[in-house]
């Protein structure tokens, strides 16, 4: 009785008050952030999860606050195939994504129970994690309740975020999340890259950091008066975090340089235990004799989306494979070939666990291009938006998969694509190959979830990671100041020189007209 009431009491002693917080309203961000929230409370901890979808099956330890509303200021058509194929949203340009987000986050915090979270005196939490996404006003949120901040990033290693907790990178070596490049850039991509960065940090200068301050002051600075504090400048905030979990990891993105409280953690939202297919799904997948061609775009794009003239020449060239295909679809169509099978909703996880599954036909979302590498499956991109393109782009410079454009060619582009990986074990074995990688590390990207958060709580903060170029003007990060007495120094020697050298032959004139004399 003894031994079980210590037990119960270790327990109750690592128990933390933690407040999750969903920036994105969207399914694929959803699963991310859901997957943050199911290790928490199997540690043990208690949550506060403010999400857009609801967290199904939840344990008493958990508080759902409902911020679905915020995804209404997106605009209609933001996340559409047929408007994308027609360039009608400006998905690539920096201004428009991040007023977007903006006005997504000041819907969050203008929430009502969102607001009676904030302002309730008597709520408290021991960290809080916020998702990232070209936004930091959610930040605040941490300030209001005097606790450490934890960035949690869905997307690959970018300037955005390490900018935040470090100095910015080298555009040349770090890429943009919308950008079409990386690897090894040409000096045309580097300048790209670098114009890139400039544009920006012009419109955060210009644009944004103004959006931010205004709702911070607005809606956030006078809650944290009201708990007797004086509120920290806007900036104090941002810069602040101790720690990002980032959604990456080197078998899907790059080598980079990362300081030492970025740690990557991708592929935990991937279950430990695959759930079994459905019956009649498994009947199909185990007799596909010639292997399984998955067809899916997502959570967010819709494969109803596509244009009727696609769509009917789709499943005609799909039609003409010897492979069964599988295709995520929201809507039954007629004349669907033999070994063409179409629902609303497939499991991912379990289908391409299917030894069966011989292809991947994506939208190249990160979720889906890190599940490809976890199961070791070659994969078509067809990028839409977003991270998708560099995504899909850092696929095919692995090997392991095909780049197809979203654009009115897209089925005969896919017959070709999908006819040239069947037939190149090539892709195979680089999915292999990167599969591998990505599951030899030390942890699992749960169990460091696990870790750091309960070392940040433990060390208040985690001071000891943070990097010392946060602390640093920029002009001594560049040198200039030294750089400028070097200058100096080099101008006066110049000048000195110049004035011995002149009194020299000023002397040298007067000797000589003396001699002539």
């Amino acid at each position: 009785m003894k031994s079980l009431y210590l037990i119960v009491l270790l327990c109750a002693c690592d128990a933390y008050k933690i407040l999750v917080i969903t920036q994105m309203p969207s399914k694929s961000h959803s699963i991310l952030n859901d997957g943050v929230v199911r290790q928490l409370l199997k540690d043990g901890h208690e949550v506060t999860y403010l999400r857009s979808i609801e967290y199904k099956n939840a344990p008493p330890t958990l508080r759902q606050i409902d911020v679905s509303d915020s995804g209404k200021v997106m605009p209609a058509a933001v996340i559409n195939i047929e408007a994308l194929m027609k360039n009608e949203v400006q998905w690539t340009t920096h201004e428009f994504v991040k007023r977007m987000k903006a006005a997504v986050a000041i819907k969050t915090v203008e929430n009502k129970d969102v607001q009676k979270l904030l302002n309730d005196p008597n709520e408290h939490f021991d960290v809080a994690i916020i998702e990232i996404i070209y936004n930091d006003l959610l930040a605040s949120i941490a300030a209001v309740f005097d606790c450490p901040l934890i960035w949690l990033s869905p997307v690959e290693v970018n300037s955005d975020v390490l900018s935040l907790i470090d100095e910015i990178p080298n555009p040349g070596q770090v890429s943009d999340i919308l950008s079409m490049n990386t690897g090894k850039l040409s000096f045309l991509q580097r300048a790209e890259e670098l114009w890139s960065l400039i544009k920006s940090q012009f419109t955060n200068y210009w644009y944004i950091d103004d959006i931010h301050i205004d709702a911070y002051n607005r809606l956030i600075a006078p809650i944290i008066a009201k708990r007797g504090r004086q509120p920290p400048s806007f900036n104090e905030i941002r810069y602040n975090a101790s720690l990002v979990l980032g959604y990456s990891h080197v078998s899907t993105g790059e080598a980079v340089r990362l300081p030492q409280n970025y740690k990557p953690i991708g592929g935990y939202h991937i279950d430990e235990e695959i759930q079994p297919l459905p019956e009649e799904l498994k009947i199909i997948m185990d007799n596909a004799k010639h292997g399984v061609i998955y067809f899916s775009m997502g959570s967010n794009l819709k494969s109803k989306e596509w244009p009727e003239e696609i769509k009917r020449n789709l499943v005609k060239m799909l039609g003409t494979f010897k492979q069964t295909v599988l295709w995520k679809f929201e809507e039954q169509l007629p004349n669907t070939p033999k070994n063409v099978y179409i629902s609303n909703w497939l499991p991912q996880q379990s289908v391409l666990a299917h030894p069966n599954c011989i292809l991947f036909i994506s939208h190249g979302g990160l979720l889906s291009v890190t599940e490809t590498v976890h199961f070791g499956v070659p994969m078509i991109g067809i990028p839409g938006f977003y991270d998708q393109f560099v995504n899909t782009k850092r696929a095919v410079n692995k090997g392991f998969a095909v780049k197809v454009d979203m654009t009115y060619n897209v089925v005969e582009d896919l017959k070709v694509a999908v006819e040239e990986m069947i037939s190149n074990p090539v892709y195979r074995q680089k999915a292999k190959e990167y599969s591998f990688i990505y599951h030899d590390r030390p942890v699992k990207p749960n169990e460091e979830i696990s870790h750091w958060v309960r070392h940040v709580i433990e060390t208040k903060g985690a001071p000891h990671l943070r990097s010392p170029a946060l602390s640093v003007p920029f002009y001594q990060r560049l040198f200039l100041d030294l750089a400028a007495i070097l200058l100096i120094i080099i101008v006066i020697a110049i000048k000195l020189l110049r004035f011995a050298f002149s009194s020299i032959f000023q002397k040298k004139i007067s000797d000589s007209k003396k001699k002539n004399r």
